[in-house]
């Protein structure tokens, strides 16, 4: 709760007539783009992620189980990451559109180009190519798990497979929808590479052009709390869309859904139809990072920076991780233990931090560690007449911070998810033969939930190396990591140069979606 009370503290030191300004130039302009973007984002994720669930899950092709993993694999690519790629591929000089000329007989950029990338339009297709797996992952799971006999009856009143799609199956994944098309939508709202590459003036650019460019910290901490607005919003719309979802079919007791078996040409239509978004969204600009960092490394090798800068992003996302599955397990442990209404709040309050922005968080952790900095250098100034400085903030210990206060959400959901698969009656069980609540916790609880700690410890991670907007308001002098050395040449337009970092954070961000596709095919396999 620190970062958010040091938000709204800091949002009151600015002036009534900052608040005038924000209110009359700033935020509507802010806001209207914000909401545009979202809204048109939400409503292609919501529309291609659930059309790809039912095509895998409805049908039978050749290259279906190709397509069920393969259609994850957008996640690994951050949203900056695809800009960068599209801005480089797109680009008028660049080799797609020289191509395009020499086909059709033109010679120079005035003759012919395609539309400019860098708009509202570029910016919702391309975030949409990378984050519709967010409602792709839980539809798909809900259409293998819903009961046959809803389809087979709507067939007998007289509708077609494609009536029963639109009437009895997405009707009854609406949940899933809602909540896929939510956690895209924070994600457009946390962005911060790809809209400043693309054009896109969103509330998360304003607060980062007011903080570093105007140096107005509460300015921005006033444009961070609109933000918190939306993020309410988009909280209890995922509430309310499950909040029927006790009425859904038991999937034990239901009969599977089988698949329409299509073989020939409209098979492989299908296929192709259904390849286009991870084409788009994965291969195209992860194979176009691949040749360019080739080409790079051919011609200049592997620079000392960049070697600094990837142990720099493996050192604070390692480091933060330990300290999240530390708080993580603490948090889930202890509710399990001592189950209590106070426990669960704490519980749910940790994990707010994963919904919040991370330039709104930034602000907060800023105002925190600045707090703390100044009052230890007065203390240790007076005690021993030593300065210590601005001992978290130029340390990383507050972008540390900021990564667990983000993350931790993961990491006690996961453990929690582990610690459900066994009933609490182990737990009697060690207590009664004589175990405390800590060896309870090391000699049961850790055990019988290392995989589920482990899978929540790789998410941690990845998501460390990827994060760029807490990281680069945060970052302490001369600390460059992967996503902002990317974001500095990306700025600078040398794409090139950045093409090793964006093509070893694509690398890393592969792992969890191998876990995922994991995960998803052991689940089909026990409900089969």
């Amino acid at each position: 709760m620190a970062p958010v009370l040091a938000l709204l503290w800091q949002a009151s030191q600015g002036s009534a007539m900052l608040w005038s300004h924000l209110m009359g130039s700033v935020l509507p302009h802010a806001f209207g783009q914000t909401l545009i973007l979202m809204t048109g984002v939400g409503v292609l994720v919501a529309f291609t992620g659930t059309l790809l669930a039912w095509t895998v899950t409805a049908y039978d092709f050749r290259g279906r189980r190709l397509l069920e993993w393969g259609l994850l694999l957008p996640l690994a690519v951050p949203t900056y990451i695809v800009a960068y790629a599209y801005l480089d591929l797109l680009h008028p000089i660049g080799p797609v559109q020289d191509f395009l000329r020499q086909m059709l007989g033109y010679s120079s950029p005035r003759q012919f180009r395609l539309p400019d990338l860098r708009s509202m339009p570029g910016a919702i297709l391309l975030l949409s190519l990378v984050l519709f797996p967010y409602v792709y992952l839980p539809v798909r799971a809900m259409f293998t798990t819903q009961a046959a006999n809803l389809l087979e009856v709507s067939r007998t009143l007289g509708l077609s497979r494609r009536a029963a799609f639109w009437r009895v199956a997405v009707p009854s994944a609406r949940p899933a929808i809602a909540v896929g098309v939510s956690l895209a939508l924070m994600e457009v709202l946390n962005d911060i590479g790809a809209s400043e590459f693309l054009g896109v003036r969103s509330l998360t650019i304003s607060v980062y052009t007011t903080w570093v460019t105007r140096s107005d910290l509460p300015g921005a901490a006033q444009i961070a709390l609109a933000m918190l607005v939306l993020v309410v919003a988009l909280v209890s719309l995922e509430r309310w869309a499950r909040r029927n979802q006790r009425y859904n079919i038991n999937a034990q007791r239901a009969r599977m859904m089988a698949p329409l078996r299509i073989r020939g040409p409209r098979a492989a239509g299908l296929f192709a139809l259904a390849a286009l978004p991870m084409v788009f969204g994965f291969v195209i600009p992860a194979g176009y990072l691949a040749i360019e960092a080739a080409e790079r490394f051919h011609s200049a090798g592997l620079s000392a920076q960049l070697l600094r800068e990837a142990g720099n992003s493996f050192m604070i996302s390692a480091l933060a991780t330990l300290a999240v599955l530390i708080c993580g397990v603490i948090i889930a442990c202890g509710e399990r233990l001592f189950p209590s209404r106070p426990l669960q709040i704490a519980q749910r309050i940790s994990g707010l931090g994963y919904a919040m922005p991370g330039t709104v968080l930034a602000i907060g952790i800023l105002t925190v560690s600045a707090g703390f900095d100044r009052r230890l250098d007065a203390l240790m100034q007076s005690w021993f007449g030593l300065s210590t400085g601005l001992l978290l903030i130029g340390s990383g210990m507050a972008l540390g911070y900021a990564y667990l206060v983000r993350f931790l959400g993961i990491a006690s959901g996961s453990t929690e998810a582990g610690l459900t698969r066994f009933p609490r009656s182990y737990d009697h069980a060690a207590r009664s033969l004589g175990r405390s609540a800590a060896g309870t916790v090391f000699s049961l609880h850790l055990p019988l939930s290392r995989s589920a700690i482990a899978a929540g410890g790789l998410l941690v991670f990845v998501d460390c190396m990827k994060e760029l907007s807490a990281t680069l308001l945060l970052r302490p002098l001369n600390f460059e990591t992967l996503a902002t050395h990317l974001y500095g040449e990306a700025a600078r337009g040398t794409y090139e140069e950045a093409s090793i970092a964006a093509l070893a954070i694509v690398a890393v961000g592969i792992l969890p979606v191998i876990l995922l596709a994991r995960v998803g095919r052991q689940g089909r396999q026990r409900a089969a």
